[in-house]
């Protein structure tokens, strides 16, 4: 793509850190109405005996509240594509019983994929691998960088929030891309480009450890923006040697990555027992600083994570290739890396 047909994207997901005064300014308290529907629902899908893969809107449908939901969707989907939701009943119900009434929440935003090789739809969030970078990132204490995930939308509810850091951060990349285009357009190129991304052993078998295919960072499929940013992978397919990238494309992922990290463009702030963030992964880059635990286990940080589908969104060859059905479940296979 020439600097020509590069143009700046207009969409409401492209906004600043100093856009909002607090996160109150894209909060939502639930009213007891509202998650009194959210419990019975749980409750009446609970007696079908149904398991997570037949959750649904219409096994999970949230008739008595079903415009607030739209509403939501909307604002994830098509809006500045961040919300929070409080007041979620963490405190008072089981795990089981929450895990079901988020997913099915969720259901009605996007269609959950896997996450691992494990094929969870719905993943604990907790610190098992600390600082080994060989753990898959959503199950260590390590501070992250801002990326995406291989969804559409992602949902993340906090049961417990670390003793010390966890702070949740966020950027809109639409926002870093005009930015660039603004004060750096010789560096656009590449982020359209995409880069050779590393799949960290999670790839099925008899396929190569790095994608055979440039995934795009940025891409628009009929005026439709996607953003798929792991720099993680995109180095780690440098280190193992399986591919090079030039100086101007090391440049190019440099400056978009400090551009998202400058305090106007990254939005941080610590997500609360029972307070939901739900993210348009295909816009926002999100992350998290690094955090203590408490010793004693049953108070460990635990938060519970969705990745979510949105089917008919338009998107590039690469986009799709990419997040496909999530990660898809292998027999034997968990969440951590071995690079042998």
């Amino acid at each position: 793509m020439s600097h020509a047909t590069m143009q700046p994207i207009d969409h409401p997901a492209c906004w600043k850190a100093t856009d909002f005064s607090s996160k109150d300014d894209f909060s939502i308290d639930l009213s007891a109405r509202q998650v009194d529907a959210l419990e019975a629902q749980t409750a009446a899908f609970k007696k079908t005996g149904g398991d997570h893969k037949e959750l649904n809107p219409q096994t999970f449908p949230l008739t008595a509240i079903q415009d607030d939901v739209s509403a939501w969707s909307q604002e994830i989907q098509h809006g500045r594509g961040l919300l929070m939701l409080r007041g979620f009943p963490t405190d008072r119900l089981p795990l089981e019983d929450l895990r079901l009434l988020f997913l099915g929440l969720g259901t009605h935003f996007g269609r959950p994929v896997s996450q691992s090789a494990n094929g969870e739809l719905i993943a604990d969030v907790v610190n098992v691998g600390g600082e080994d970078r060989n753990e898959r990132a959503y199950r260590s204490s390590r501070e992250l960088k801002l990326h995406t995930d291989r969804c559409d939308h992602i949902g993340m509810l906090c049961l417990r929030k670390a003793v010390k850091g966890g702070i949740s951060g966020y950027a809109s990349a639409l926002a870093v891309h005009n930015e660039m285009l603004a004060t750096k357009p010789d560096l656009v190129g590449p982020l359209y480009s995409g880069f050779h991304h590393h799949r960290f052993g999670e790839q099925p078998p008899g396929e190569p450890i790095v994608t055979p295919e440039r995934i795009p960072t940025i891409s628009i499929t009929d005026g439709v923006p996607s953003v798929i940013c792991i720099r993680g992978y995109i180095d780690l397919a440098v280190e193992e040697g399986h591919v090079s990238l030039s100086d101007r494309e090391v440049e190019a992922l440099d400056t978009f990555e400090s551009l998202a990290n400058r305090e106007d463009f990254r939005l941080d702030l610590t997500i609360e027992a029972g307070e939901a963030s739900f993210t348009n992964n295909c816009c926002v880059l999100h992350t998290r600083t690094a955090f203590e635990d408490s010793p004693d286990p049953a108070l460990r940080r635990h938060i519970l994570r969705l990745w979510l589908r949105e089917d008919q969104r338009p998107a590039a060859p690469g986009v799709i290739v990419h997040k496909g059905e999530g990660i898809l479940p292998q027999q034997g296979k968990g969440t951590y890396y071995n690079s042998a």
